[in-house]
């Protein structure tokens, strides 16, 4: 399966670097992938499934968010709204230079976004979400500690898998603005949410969470054995088996 690398604009104007895993023949359907927060578009979360969806005929978009991987930008200067309209300006650059995608799916703090963002982008007929936490601005506080700890300069640096990632007030405080019982309410649109019962970063009660509050048609399913970043062996292709199967019915019939 060939990979496909370029480049489009962000929501902020910022060029964010992309890849597209497409199938050998035509495209059953297309997806759109949110990476994790802090990652890029070729963490294994990112790529390996991607590469799996596209094995099974599913041509997948994922992209660095602003400030990360090989987009321009300052990360530090970025919000979770900077995440949310960056995956509609992917969203419709799909539109325009390729075909409409189909599925929406998010991991992380990528899935939070994607269940933000799904209700705006109407040819979406599904979404899905890995490890996503039920509240964001928790889960990242959780991470970062007490807020009342940034510095005199606006910004802490926070830890996570060996790296020190710089996050400002303005990200923390932003985040706290969301309400995961609006945006939940308003995506209607079948849902898929995986989430591993071993995952140490973002615990199975989000999953359980966003089942709870979220409309039908929606479904739970379990990563078993999966850590939160999709690392271990299988975790990615099982991920991939699992959306692909369950959005079948959704998509378009296959030619």
């Amino acid at each position: 399966m060939p990979t496909k690398h370029l480049k489009f604009t962000g929501s902020t104007g910022e060029t964010l670097a992309a890849s597209i895993d497409l199938p050998d023949g035509q495209p059953r359907a297309w997806a759109l992938f949110g990476h994790c927060f802090t990652c890029n578009r070729m963490v294994p979360g990112a790529s390996r499934t991607c590469k799996a969806l596209a094995k099974k005929g599913i041509a997948a978009f994922r992209f660095d968010f602003t400030g990360l991987g090989q987009s321009t930008g300052d990360f530090g200067e970025t919000t979770f709204q900077t995440n949310i309209d960056d995956l509609k300006a992917a969203y419709e650059f799909m539109e325009a230079e390729f075909e409409d995608p189909s599925l929406l799916i998010g991991h992380s703090l990528g899935g939070a976004a994607a269940l933000n963002a799904g209700h705006d982008m109407p040819k979406i007929k599904a979404v899905t979400t890995i490890g996503a936490p039920f509240d964001p601005a928790h889960s990242i506080v959780r991470i970062a500690g007490d807020i009342s700890t940034v510095d005199e300069h606006g910004t802490q640096v926070l830890q996570i898998e060996g790296r020190g990632i710089p996050i400002s007030r303005e990200f923390l405080e932003v985040l706290a603005d969301y309400n995961p019982e609006v945006y939940l309410s308003q995506l209607r649109k079948p849902l898929l949410i995986l989430h591993s019962p071993t995952d140490q970063t973002v615990g199975i009660d989000s999953a359980q969470k966003i089942f709870q509050v979220s409309r039908y048609p929606k479904s739970l399913m379990s990563l078993d054995r999966a850590d939160h970043l999709l690392t271990r062996a299988k975790s990615a292709a099982r991920a991939a088996d699992l959306i692909y199967a369950w959005a079948d019915s959704y998509l378009p019939e296959a030619e």
